[in-house]
């Protein structure tokens, strides 16, 4: 159920979002994601629980290489693959299908695309989706609901440092905004907290990343996203206007790099979250789903 618009980012186009989430990849999971999502695999170390079951959210987009990555880390748990767009399902399916002769079938398991279990998954898996969700609270309560009793989320996004140099590159010209505002983590914390999940931890880093040229640095920055806020220039640019911003991007490159390349900042947001037994505060009438009655009847009553 989405949430009461006020509540919602106000410099997210709705609709602008929706599109982009329907657009399939067209050269597999961007190199940013999938570096994001090996570097937050590498932190599933920390965690002593060893699920069962786990889920991917999104992975034809948040990251292949990732998928397998978790895969074979957990390679005795089953996997689910959860693509919430479903024009986008059969691209996935094909993506992560490995032919009979690949030792994926035997290193990693073979991922699942029927729901998830009614109880939930031990990991929801979310790597690189947050940021772009134009109702974000309302997609952080159904990752809640799609996690176990004790299961835990894993995700990752963009932070509000991100490709800072580019916006104020934009203000100085005066062009329409560059991209709209990323949430702090502080902020995802509490939206965590208020979803139900506990004991949200939070992280974050800041990786630079370079290129030679503009056409080189454009392109990949179509791979990672797109500019979803309601100020963005309304119409399609011209030629004119390209020629600008190709002329003013080598304006971004690194004092300290010393070659001329132009750099751009991307603020990591990482996260991760337990969620813990329902606790039901009773009255005169309560009401609980199935699923909180069998978990709370599992543990003891309520409040216990």
């Amino acid at each position: 159920m989405a949430t009461d618009p006020s509540r919602r980012p106000p410099t997210i186009d709705a609709t602008a979002a929706a599109r982009w989430r329907q657009l399939a990849p067209a050269d597999g999971s961007p190199w940013l994601h999938e570096e994001i999502g090996r570097r937050m695999e590498d932190r599933l170390q920390w965690i002593k629980a060893q699920p069962r079951t786990w889920a991917d959210w999104a992975p034809l987009r948040s990251g292949l290489e990732a998928h397998e990555l978790v895969a074979r880390r957990y390679k005795d748990a089953a996997s689910f693959v959860i693509e919430p767009e479903p024009a986008l399902a059969a691209a996935t399916g094909q993506a992560l299908s490995a032919p009979w002769w690949s030792t994926r079938r035997w290193q990693a398991g073979k991922a699942r695309f029927d729901a998830p279990p009614e109880d939930g998954v031990d990991l929801l898996w979310a790597n690189m989706s947050l940021h772009m969700a134009a109702d974000p609270e309302a997609l952080i309560a159904h990752w809640h609901k799609l996690v176990a009793t004790d299961g835990f989320l894993m995700f990752s996004c963009l932070g509000p440092d991100t490709v800072r140099e580019l916006r104020a590159l934009h203000a100085r010209l005066g062009w329409p905004v560059a991209g709209h505002e990323f949430t702090d983590m502080h902020d995802w914390g509490d939206m965590l907290v208020h979803a139900g999940f506990a004991e949200p931890v939070m992280d974050m880093e800041r990786i630079v990343l370079t290129w030679a040229t503009p056409e080189a640095a454009l392109a990949e920055l179509r791979t990672m996203g797109r500019n979803l806020h309601p100020a963005r220039f309304p119409a399609l640019r011209g030629k004119v206007w390209h020629q600008s911003l190709k002329k003013a991007l080598p304006e971004l490159a690194a004092a300290e790099e010393g070659g001329g390349r132009i750099a751009l900042t991307f603020e990591v947001i990482y996260g991760h979250a337990f969620k813990p037994a329902p606790r039901v505060s009773l009255s005169a009438e309560s009401a609980v789903s199935l699923r909180e009655m069998r978990s709370m009847l599992q543990r003891g009553r309520p409040g216990a």
